[in-house]
């Protein structure tokens, strides 16, 4: 079992030292991660996204430390559903698909949606969506690169929504980063979500959430963010919330799964703590026995 983490989640460290992606990737070998993956972020700010990534590749290659992926934001369904709008996507996806070629990457993913216009549903954007999706893969594909979209983004999140967009695309090359804890953000049981995506999986993020039903409290906890039905959640530390982490886990290298499983830590915990808690706690799962299904 790999076990892997995001950049994202030394963000809180990063923000209050003001340590490099270089001292996180130090940081990363010395816990103990089998590989890191990089967030659109480590490349923001610069003239050269490319020659940033490739500096990034080179360092890890000389610590010894894989890259696992690259993800990217995206927002396909905001906007006009145009043509013009389509190109604009296009043309922005493909260059993070360079900048993943930089890194190194065999997998990249994109979001497929934060918001919808007034008036539309998310079953209208799928013909709108489609196409991009279609094509940035296939311009991934002749460069070794696999893209895929995550249950990610309050739109597509539900696996019947997830299910309706790969079906639309229909390109082997595209498919499934699985988070095992954002199907809370619609309220979906995470292992019949998994079932589903199962024939598409291409990559696993694995987080905890503590959990708080909308009205349960009479006064309502600071730090928290709301789910599209209201209900409370809050990042923590592996095994302290209400995820099943050993069940999803267990479930997916029972599938075959053989891919890492990346850690995405945004508690409201001291950052490094939790990260070492959270190996530690991944540690302890990847000796459990699995029973290939």
């Amino acid at each position: 079992m790999k076990l892997g983490i995001s950049n994202y989640s030394f963000g809180k460290h990063m923000r209050a030292t003001g340590c490099t992606l270089e001292e996180v990737c130090d940081l990363t070998k010395k816990i103990g991660f089998d590989s890191i993956d990089f967030t659109q972020d480590s490349v923001k700010g610069y003239d050269d996204p490319v020659a940033r990534a490739r500096e990034l590749r080179a360092y890890c290659e000389k610590i010894g430390l894989p890259i696992g992926a690259y993800t990217v934001g995206a927002n396909l369904t905001a906007g006009e559903w145009n043509e013009e709008e389509q190109n604009k996507w296009i043309e922005e996806l493909k260059g993070q698909v360079d900048v993943a070629e930089a890194y190194g990457v065999t997998i990249m993913r994109h979001d497929v949606g934060f918001s919808i216009p007034e008036g539309r549903t998310w079953e209208e954007s799928i013909p709108h969506v489609a196409p991009i999706i279609r094509e940035v893969t296939l311009y991934a594909k002749a460069k070794g690169i696999r893209t895929c979209s995550e249950n990610h983004g309050m739109v597509f999140q539900e696996p019947e929504r997830m299910e309706a967009v790969f079906n639309a695309v229909g390109d082997s090359n595209y498919g499934w980063l699985v988070d095992i804890g954002n199907f809370y953000c619609a309220d979906v049981d995470p292992l019949k979500a998994i079932d589903r995506a199962l024939p598409y999986v291409m990559h696993v993020h694995v987080k905890d959430f503590l959990y708080f039903k909308k009205g349960e409290k009479e006064i309502t906890p600071e730090g928290l963010f709301f789910n599209r039905f209201g209900n409370g959640l809050r990042g923590t530390i592996l095994g302290h919330g209400v995820v099943p982490v050993i069940e999803a886990i267990r479930k997916l290298r029972a599938a075959g799964y053989e891919g890492s499983f990346t850690l995405e830590f945004e508690g409201a915990e001291d950052c490094l703590g939790a990260i070492e808690a959270s190996f530690k706690y991944m540690k302890k799962i990847s000796e459990l026995p699995v029973v290939k299904a």
